[in-house]
């Protein structure tokens, strides 16, 4: 079932390096609604339980520790062809294949510290933010 909500999720290296502002600005411009925000950190268990789904893969570990070593920003967005668009105003998940203007071209640093999340399927939309919000948080 398609939907018009995604979620995503402003990490460590971007609250850290100040771009909060500056991202959910690029977003709501972009026309998405914020329907669910929230500032908060991950433990080291809740980000592997988050991520759980590459727990084989060689890079979990370090993905882990990364995405618990400060706090990060979680929203569920709302608009029509939420997932494509999204992902399509975040970019590539490598900074230096982002198209110009995309959100991880102007504020990722790496791969690895790429800015921001965004989920890639209404499925996974669903359950990343419901991991964070309860339908009473939720507008």
């Amino acid at each position: 079932m398609k939907t018009n909500r995604t979620f995503t999720m402003i990490k460590p290296d971007a609250v850290a390096n100040g771009h909060i502002g500056a991202i959910l600005d690029h977003i709501t411009k972009a026309g998405f609604k914020i329907v669910a925000l929230k500032y908060t950190a991950l433990s080291a268990q809740k980000a592997g339980e988050f991520y759980a789904v590459h727990s084989e893969r060689g890079f979990y570990a370090d993905l882990v520790n990364f995405m618990s070593s400060g706090p990060i920003v979680a929203a569920i967005l709302e608009k029509d062809n939420a997932i494509a668009d999204f992902r399509t105003l975040i970019g590539a998940t490598d900074p230096t294949k982002a198209d110009a203007g995309t959100i991880r071209n102007l504020f990722a640093k790496s791969i690895e510290a790429n800015a921001v999340h965004g989920s890639d399927s209404d499925e996974n939309a669903d359950i990343e933010g419901s991991f964070f919000f309860s339908a009473f948080e939720r507008f």
